[in-house]
């Protein structure tokens, strides 16, 4: 972890938060960096560098956890308050930097008021005792009840429904996650396994994340469960997590990851973190989910037998492209998720192309005849319409999901296999465990394409009608024109 990448994120942090709010004293009140999609996710003031989260699971996924999270941070401006993201749970006391803090909540806010005031630049340490309630509604975020225990799915605003933190992808930090359960479950959460230990029938579980992570992708599975072990390229550790009864059964499936893993190096290059597999949950959540390192599938996905074998491979593969573009490269503010879903979406059409005989021109052409209609109802890739009321989840609509890939496939059109290949490799690269905006995407593509696409971006990115496709003039919209 070196100190330079410490600076480096707190720059990046800092150069976000101006950018989207003033810089001004936190009220006592719920504050937000101003993201337009969430402005009350995040806090200006700090960076957070680590986290470090303790929960004590009882065998029971309907009741509370006790649990301690420990934030390290740096302020970046004077203080004298500090908020952090959290609901969904009881806060018994705070301390910051070793003195207790009073604290109080509003709205999805705690609001904390340390012992004295601080000046920009200090180390900060916060360490809140709570409960993590898991038995919230099923479809809102945050901890996921399954048949034999918990998992977490905190896309885009609901990590800190299941801990205290600075709920923004725009201030990533490392992880150390400890859990205690029954001795009769297995525990997995986001990186390595660093320690297990067991006294008095239960077991404590440590993992720690070698990369920095946004809030949303963490990940901590409880239950009976299976660990299936493998290699993937270059030695790398690969890990799935599945109900114990479902190993057999499921390890068609399980073995194919780490060709898929190979596929996508060839694609984009080296795989950007320190392990992955594939978290099965019994669970119905209605999606699947790219936490960093685990990505997070329901059990139904593999087992039902409805889904082609060619579609079920193409939902692998998205997850796993996120793990370059969504978590490795994260986005600056939420109406830069088209880069996520675009990419995974991009490339789930493309291994459906080589493997299942899937022409990803087809696709494509019946992309572009929907997308003035995912525009209308949605916004265009790079300015989403917010999400409806109380239906955080809306905010993923075609229009970021093939709508934004389509994007892809007219600057590959417009620049050329050759360019678009470098463009992808280099934006990895470039902007590894960092945070990334769609005006770095635009910036860097015309930089390699040696020529500014600007005009070709405005309209592709930001227009109410989709733009004429290079190379097919004959493309055409059918949505009616009373929905244009």
């Amino acid at each position: 972890m070196p100190f330079l990448s410490r600076r480096l994120r707190a720059a990046l942090l800092a150069t976000a938060s101006a950018t989207l709010v003033a810089a001004t004293l936190p009220a006592p009140g719920p504050l937000g960096i101003g993201d337009p999609l969430f402005p009350h996710l995040g806090n200006p003031g700090y960076d957070v560098l680590a986290y470090d989260i303790g929960l004590s699971y009882e065998g029971r996924n309907s009741e509370p956890l006790d649990a301690v999270t420990t934030i390290d941070a740096r302020t970046t401006e004077p203080l004298e308050r500090i908020n952090l993201d959290f609901t969904r749970g009881t806060v018994h006391s705070v301390d910051v930097n070793g003195l207790r803090a009073g604290f109080s909540a509003e709205d999805e806010d705690l609001i904390i008021e340390p012992p004295g005031s601080l000046p920009a630049g200090v180390p900060l340490r916060i360490t809140v005792h709570h409960t993590s309630d898991p038995s919230g509604e099923r479809d809102s975020g945050g901890w996921v009840r399954t048949a034999d225990g918990l998992a977490m799915a905190n896309q885009a605003d609901a990590g800190h429904r299941v801990f205290p933190g600075n709920d923004h992808p725009a201030d990533k930090a490392y992880f150390t996650f400890r859990i205690t359960a029954p001795e009769d479950l297995t525990v997995v959460a986001n990186g390595l396994r660093t320690g297990r230990s067991s006294h008095g029938g239960r077991t404590t579980w440590t993992y720690r994340t070698e990369h920095p992570m946004a809030t949303e992708l963490a990940q901590v599975s409880i239950g009976r469960s299976a660990v299936v072990r493998r290699t993937g390229p270059h030695g790398l550790p690969v890990r799935d997590v599945v109900p114990a009864a479902d190993r057999k059964r499921l390890e068609p499936w399980l073995k194919k990851t780490p060709g898929q893993l190979e596929w996508m190096e060839r694609q984009v290059g080296r795989y950007p973190f320190e392990n992955y597999g594939v978290l099965v949950a019994d669970t119905e959540t209605g999606f699947e989910l790219e936490t960093q390192t685990l990505s997070l599938f329901e059990r139904r996905l593999f087992t039902d037998g409805g889904f082609p074998e060619w579609y079920v491979d193409a939902v692998m593969v998205h997850e796993l492209a996120h793990q370059w573009f969504g978590d490795s490269v994260s986005p600056r503010t939420w109406s830069d998720l088209w880069l996520n879903e675009g990419h995974a979406s991009w490339y789930e059409a493309r291994y459906a192309e080589e493997h299942a005989d899937k022409p990803l021109e087809r696709r494509m052409r019946e992309a572009y005849a929907d997308s003035d209609g995912w525009r209308a109802e949605g916004g265009p890739p790079a300015r989403p319409a917010a999400p409806a009321p109380g239906e955080k989840i809306s905010l993923f609509r075609p229009v970021v999901y093939d709508g934004s890939a389509l994007v892809l496939y007219a600057l590959r059109q417009e620049i050329g296999h050759d360019a678009f290949g470098r463009l992808e490799r280099l934006w990895v690269r470039k902007h590894r465990d960092s945070n990334a905006a769609t005006a770095d995407f635009t910036a860097l593509a015309s930089w390699v394409a040696g020529r500014d696409l600007t005009a070709f971006f405005d309209g592709w990115l930001y227009a109410k009608r989709t733009p004429p496709m290079p190379g097919h003039p004959d493309w055409r919209s059918t949505t009616p024109a009373a929905q244009r």
